[in-house]
């Protein structure tokens, strides 16, 4: 497993099952028979974090270059994001809002100084949802955690 995080709709974890490629939801209701929901993302799942809904949790496929999106809420796969840098590693990602995209999360990449940008709002900007709306070049030569605050106007890699 190489992320565990707690969904906000429902009493489940959410694993990601990294060699497997799988996301599984574990629902804890019954401790006695807890239910698990496997879901079809990509390989190598590593680290990642919630959009700013916490509808939404992006987790960083690093060795296929991608970045997996599910949909806590309606329990499935919505997307598979290229992410056009050399192995994504967000930590838990960062949320801000965009002046022309709204709200996106990003991650940088071990392998390379580029961080990617990714539209996280399918019901106000549904052409930027899911796709990298920009790349950015930070100063590093990769990276392995981005932050940010509400009340920062920073992001720190």
């Amino acid at each position: 497993v190489a992320s565990i995080v707690a969904s906000h709709f429902a009493p489940e974890w959410i694993l990601n099952i990294k060699e497997t490629g799988q996301v599984w939801l574990v629902d804890y209701s019954d401790p006695n028979s807890p239910g698990i929901k496997m879901i079809e993302a990509e390989r190598f799942l590593h680290d990642g974090g919630w959009d700013s809904t916490k509808r939404y949790f992006l987790v960083a496929a690093n060795a296929r270059n991608k970045v997996a999106v599910i949909d806590a809420k309606e329990k499935k796969l919505v997307a598979l994001v290229d992410t056009g840098g050399i192995k994504p590693h967000p930590g838990r990602g960062a949320n801000w809002v965009d002046p022309e995209f709204g709200p996106v999360w990003a991650t940088g990449h071990i392998g390379d100084s580029v961080v990617s940008v990714i539209g996280t709002d399918p019901v106000n900007h549904p052409d930027s949802a899911w796709k990298v709306v920009r790349t950015i070049s930070a100063l590093s030569s990769g990276n392995l955690f981005i932050k940010t605050h509400p009340n920062s106007k920073w992001v720190w890699l």
